[in-house]
């Protein structure tokens, strides 16, 4: 049975949440705001980096601070602090609307025309959200996490081959009250953490040396990740080095056209740079370029772009249970959704914030707003983005079956992608050949390169619900100030036909 749901951390909960929010609003509202909202949140962040089974070093921050966003005179305002008082929420929220005032000034002395409208949504008052998990490792003691992770370091230092062993940990807890002037006012906890471990060989005789690290992804998980039986740890610690000491001594791919089966821990950040950003509503009207560029995928080809082939289906989701990305209710104030992107491989949908729903005619944001402190604005932001698995799919060894000469590909490592989200080349943590349906030993030097509509177009196959594994990253970048936010992806394996392989040594010209 699932663990009963997490009360609010009861010292977040005692902090003036509602005063300090009234104060904001009503003074907004006094200045003429058209809109306002007050975000208060508190971040805590903590890790543990172990080198060699030794604590190599360790953090503990906590972020703590609120902002007011309003729209006055048809232009943002922003403002934040971290006075916790009624007259400087009081005077943040003035702050805002000055800025609101001067940024309206430029635009009109500019010649533009534009004004911030928002999409409708309900209100929801007194909403409280809090993500799923079994226990909170910021109630584990900080001993209980180095020793679990000096003594997985030491299994692989005890294997024939492993040189090096590096740990490490990332937590968070996010906890977040949110207020505006519709009437809206929700508070969220969310807890997610990262374990990774890599092992690394050294060839003492030519000194050549190559790494290889867990497949278990970042998960909106506690403690129960690392030992309960949510990932097989002493399955994947038992075999890494295995898998390492083959890729030490197997040859370099010949370079040309193979049929691969991408497993879901390499697919999921395929997923998140050739269809996650490119279906951000924002770059692909090209408000938004930061990081990542525009996207080719461009809001008058909606309903028309054949994205990939017809078994590709994919969803935007700030639901699902255990993602990085989600949530109860976004920082405008919208509740968690889950929609249709790609349908049958057309583009049928975006990934939208309150404005750029306005902008485009959408009745209705899907909550893709996020900031990553109460110092950041809010910006559209990756929700969950998954590809379907088919429900009577095959499995990843019936997949590989059908298979004559190929590439099984596991696990994520570089990647390089244009500023249109378009042409593209992915590497991995391991390459297997695949040869009469068969697993053919380790490759290395490989990296497959596509462009975004020709590579899931190409997509023939797509495993079932057994195959689908949900991962991700804490670290996605956008926006200029730079925000960081942490984003899940599932999907099953699938097979794609005709795939172009370089040998990255030879590209390289170290062949």
């Amino acid at each position: 049975m699932p663990a009963a749901p997490h009360a609010l951390d009861e010292t977040f909960l005692a902090l003036p949440l509602h005063a300090l929010a009234d104060a904001a609003l009503a003074r907004a509202r006094a200045l003429g705001a058209t809109h306002a909202d007050f975000r208060l949140e508190r971040n805590r962040s903590a890790s543990w980096r172990l080198r060699d089974a030794r604590t190599a070093g360790t953090s503990d921050t906590t972020d703590l601070g609120y902002a007011v966003r309003v729209v006055h005179d048809g232009a943002w305002g922003f403002a934040s602090g971290v006075d916790l008082t009624m007259d400087a929420a009081a005077r943040v929220a003035a702050q805002a609307v000055a800025m609101a005032k001067l940024s309206a000034k430029v635009i009109r002395a500019a010649g533009a025309d534009e004004r911030i409208e928002l999409a409708d949504e309900p209100a929801h008052p007194d909403r409280t959200w809090v993500s799923a998990y079994e226990i909170n490792p910021f109630d584990v003691p900080d001993a209980d996490k180095t020793a679990l992770l000096a003594e997985w370091s030491a299994r692989l230092l005890g294997a024939d081959g492993v040189a090096h062993a590096d740990a490490s940990l990332l937590t968070v807890q996010e906890n977040k009250f949110y207020a505006d002037t519709a009437g809206t006012t929700t508070t969220q906890q969310r807890v997610r953490l990262h374990p990774q471990l890599t092992a690394v060989a050294v060839d003492p005789a030519g000194g050549d040396f190559d790494s290889m690290r867990t497949l278990a992804p970042p998960a909106g998980r506690g403690w129960e990740y690392l030992t309960g039986d949510h990932w097989d740890w002493d399955g994947e610690l038992a075999r890494l080095p295995e898998y390492l000491a083959e890729k030490m001594h197997a040859p370099g791919v010949e370079p040309g056209a193979y049929d691969l089966v991408v497993d879901p821990s390499n697919l999921w950040l395929t997923i998140h740079e050739s269809v996650g950003h490119a279906t951000e509503l924002d770059r692909a009207l090209g408000y938004e370029a930061a990081y990542a560029g525009t996207s080719f995928a461009t809001f008058d080809r909606l309903g028309e772009l054949a994205y990939g082939s017809a078994l590709m289906n994919v969803t935007g989701d700030r639901t699902a249970e255990h993602g990085l990305a989600t949530i109860g209710y976004d920082d405008e104030g919208v509740a968690a959704q889950s929609w249709d992107l790609i349908k049958d491989g057309t583009l049928v949908g975006y990934q939208l914030d309150r404005r750029t729903a306005r902008l485009t005619g959408f009745d209705r944001s899907n909550g893709c707003a996020y900031a990553d402190s109460p110092a950041h604005v809010p910006v559209q932001r990756m929700a969950n983005v998954s590809l379907r698995p088919a429900p009577d799919g095959p499995s990843t060894e019936e997949l590989i079956a059908g298979v004559e000469r190929g590439i099984y590909v596991v696990g994520d490592r570089s990647w390089s992608i244009d500023m249109q989200r378009y042409n593209f080349q992915f590497t991995g943590q391991r390459f297997f050949r695949i040869e009469n349906g068969r697993l053919a030993g380790q490759l290395r030097d490989v990296a497959y390169q596509a462009s975004t509509t020709d590579f899931w177009g190409s997509m023939s196959a797509v495993g079932g619900p057994d195959t689908y594994v949900l991962g991700g990253a804490f670290n996605c970048g956008k926006a200029q100030p730079g925000q960081v936010a942490a984003v899940s992806h599932g999907c099953p394996s699938a097979l794609f036909e005709g795939v172009n392989i370089l040998n990255t040594t030879q590209e390289a010209g170290r062949a």
